[in-house]
């Protein structure tokens, strides 16, 4: 595969072709966000997007607005066109049948069913080719397809809320409300873009959450496309009360994790619909849990737990980004840390890269990225 130095058109177009694929970042899983643009001379002719699984690909979409005009084009897609049959076509013959003149792709699809053929069929067509027009800035967008394509695992988001000093919940557990609501509305994106939200049995028994999105605060529109994340409970011997709060939103969307041992409820006293899965031994460890969620086509995880599970993840070198909402606040001494991980000296301390920091109401929003992950 050959990477030629990228033009600067050809980078203003993948960057339009970037702009489309955000307009499916919270509606394509468990496929990737694409988006496609059909440029013929300085005009486009069609561009599209990927909106939902099952619907058509950017391709294909922007395709069909190009119609004739598709003939001689140049094509921008910021994934390598598929070159399978599942839902849908593939996208590299309907590329070929419209008479593109030449595709730029931002980077190969390490999906095992397509991995290089598509392109391979794209030439094969006569079609020119050329890969790795703003890579970065395209794969950011499919972290989790990517990841769980690659390497079989999610892509992790650890998201806290914490003062100042960095503490989350006064010493006898109570923690509403830390930040202001701008923060807490900021939170619907980060579980809007996740498949799954994942928590601990510490954190239902202390707050009872719903863990849902409230479409009113994300995005106007998109509620009717997806479904609620997963909501995950990681609950060792069952303590979860069957009357929470997290069953009253679509419990078929519920899934909770235990060990073997004692359990202090049985599965059948849940609602109907709930999925419980056991695992062998008498611990939860985060690794095997991630590895199951994604052989669930679970690719995007947003981590919404207490000092104890967070802690537990970032030790396992589990988390890929940290988003950490920051109140100006003080709340002592004798609050609860952001992290349940004892250091004893400076040898061990953890570096973090800063990604972005931006104001959100009267907080702060950090997203952090620790140093000991797999790679994008």
């Amino acid at each position: 595969m050959v990477w030629r130095m990228s033009l600067p058109e050809d980078q203003a177009w993948m960057g339009r072709a970037l702009q489309l694929a955000r307009r499916g970042q919270y509606t394509t899983h468990p496929n990737p966000r694409v988006g496609c643009v059909l440029v013929v001379g300085h005009e486009v002719v069609g561009e599209g997007w990927h909106e939902r699984a099952g619907g058509p690909h950017a391709e294909v979409v922007a395709l069909r607005r190009a119609g004739a005009r598709a003939r001689g084009a140049t094509a921008y897609v910021t994934l390598e066109p598929c070159a399978h049959t599942g839902r849908t076509g593939p996208c590299a013959l309907a590329l070929v049948d419209a008479g593109v003149r030449r595709v730029v792709a931002a980077h190969l699809d390490p999906n095992p069913e397509v991995a290089g053929r598509g392109l391979s069929l794209l030439r094969q067509a006569g079609i020119d080719v050329d890969v790795g027009v703003l890579e970065h800035q395209a794969r950011s967008l499919n972290s989790g397809f990517l990841r769980r394509m690659q390497y079989g695992m999610p892509w992790v988001r650890l998201k806290t809320a914490g003062s100042i000093d960095g503490r989350t919940a006064m010493a006898n557990g109570q923690s509403k409300w830390i930040t202001a609501a701008p923060a807490r509305s900021d939170v619907q994106h980060w579980r809007a873009l996740s498949d799954a939200i994942v928590t601990g049995v510490g954190t239902v028994l202390a707050d009872d959450p719903e863990l849902t999105l409230r479409p009113e605060l994300w995005e106007e529109g998109v509620a009717p496309l997806r479904p609620q994340p997963w909501r995950v409970i990681m609950d060792r011997c069952l303590r979860t009360p069957v009357e929470a709060r997290i069953f009253r939103t679509e419990p078929e969307r519920v899934m909770i994790l235990h060990a073997a041992g004692p359990l202090q409820h049985q599965p059948n006293d849940y609602p109907d619909g709930v999925i419980l899965q056991g695992f062998d031994g008498p611990n939860l460890e985060p690794r095997r849990v991630l590895s199951w969620l994604a052989s669930r086509s679970i690719q995007e995880i947003l981590l919404e737990a207490g000092p104890t599970l967070a802690g537990a993840f970032m030790r396992a070198s589990l988390v890929d980004e940290w988003v950490l909402y920051q109140a100006m606040t003080l709340l002592g001494s004798s609050a609860r840390p952001l992290l349940d991980w004892p250091m004893q000296d400076m040898s061990q301390q953890q570096r973090l890269s800063l990604c972005d920091l931006r104001q959100v109401g009267d907080d702060l929003r950090m997203i952090l990225r620790p140093q000991a992950c797999l790679p994008d």
